[in-house]
């Protein structure tokens, strides 16, 4: 018997709302709030929420010295448009470029980084 259920994923950021619009651009869902605590809500799946943490700073991907604190896997049906997408809405990519591999990682505006998976 499960104790509790998923209720958010929670990312720190510089700007909340900013991080929102690109989830939304990138998941769809809708945004609520604003300040320091902006939601996510998507169809089907839990919500992300993105919090302002003043002096916030951006996992390291790679780096076998620090930690990249966790990513996100993204599946999609078909890697090259949606890292157009991606690339359009503000991500970077941080390994992309073996177009033989089923997933490609990238970072959003803040710095987190997040996988695109055709898996």
């Amino acid at each position: 018997m499960a104790v509790a259920a998923l209720g958010a994923v929670v990312l720190d950021c510089p700007d909340p709302a900013a991080l929102a619009g690109f989830y939304a651009g990138v998941l769809g869902g809708t945004v609520e709030g604003e300040g320091d605590w902006v939601d996510l809500k998507t169809a089907g799946g839990p919500s992300l929420a993105f919090q302002a943490a003043p002096g916030f700073v951006p996992p390291k991907w790679p780096a076998p010295d620090a930690s990249q604190q966790f990513h996100l896997d993204l599946t999609v049906p078909d890697l090259d448009a949606a890292e157009k997408e991606v690339l359009a809405l503000g991500a970077k990519p941080l390994d992309a470029g073996d177009r033989s591999r089923t997933f490609r990682v990238y970072a959003d505006p803040a710095g987190h980084p997040f996988c695109l998976c055709a898996c």
